[in-house]
């Protein structure tokens, strides 16, 4: 069983988002036209979001500093916000499931997310605002009590293979690619679609995904079968 999941394609992190990456809206359209053709080859297919409320020292204005774009960023996917939503580029019908990260936390890897409902609004959510940057209170509620993370929800699902794609390539790509052999999945990080923060620092990700253990390809390789 195989499942694809797409990292982080979001506004904040496309070309107008606050932390936009370069290639962003391009990377999203690729996966939506790889989607159009290889989704029936995927038992499974997910997406996560960087989700948040207040992630503590992530954001560099936590820290009455100037961000690094290391370990420190711009205030950037706030929970309910419109750079929070996936990219406007990205074809979301064959996506089953979305898993939110970084509500309280970096949140680099999709194994730290937990399903969530980040578009829809529950009858009983509270309402006003909640974290000092702006996130509404109803996202912040997305994530119900006792919600699976993404390892425990693939598991369900019998999935032994993992593809992943998306944003960014030297971060949370690159921590979710890392965690899910940590897990035990056989990984293959599809690499033509995915965009990067910093280009040299993008391959040195891609070269420590396969010292790790991780199938590095193009996608052209599951569009021929």
């Amino acid at each position: 069983m195989r499942a694809l999941v797409i990292v982080d394609v979001q506004k904040d992190f496309c070309e107008g988002g606050t932390l936009a990456v370069e290639g962003g809206n391009a990377t999203a359209t690729k996966i939506s036209e790889f989607l159009e053709k290889a989704h029936s080859q995927y038992d499974a297919v997910v997406a996560t979001r960087d989700w948040h409320v207040e992630p503590g020292p992530h954001f560099a204005q936590n820290n009455d500093e100037e961000p690094n774009f290391s370990d420190t960023w711009p205030v950037h996917c706030v929970a309910g916000t419109e750079g929070a939503e996936l990219s406007d580029y990205l074809d979301t019908d064959h996506i089953q499931a979305e898993f939110l990260k970084g509500r309280y936390d970096d949140g680099y890897s999709a194994f730290e997310g937990l399903l969530g409902q980040p578009d829809e609004v529950r009858s009983d959510a509270p309402t006003g605002n909640a974290g000092p940057y702006g996130a509404t209170a109803a996202a912040a509620s997305a994530v119900e009590d006792g919600a699976p993370d993404l390892n425990a929800w693939l598991a369900e699902r019998d999935i032994e293979t993992v593809h992943i794609v998306g944003i960014a390539t030297d971060h949370c790509v690159l921590a979710t690619a890392l965690d899910a052999v940590d897990a035990g999945y056989d990984v293959k990080v599809l690499a033509d679609l995915c965009a990067g923060v910093d280009p040299a620092e993008s391959e040195d990700a891609l070269s420590e995904m396969e010292d790790a253990g991780c199938h590095v390809g193009r996608c052209r390789a599951i569009l021929a079968h």
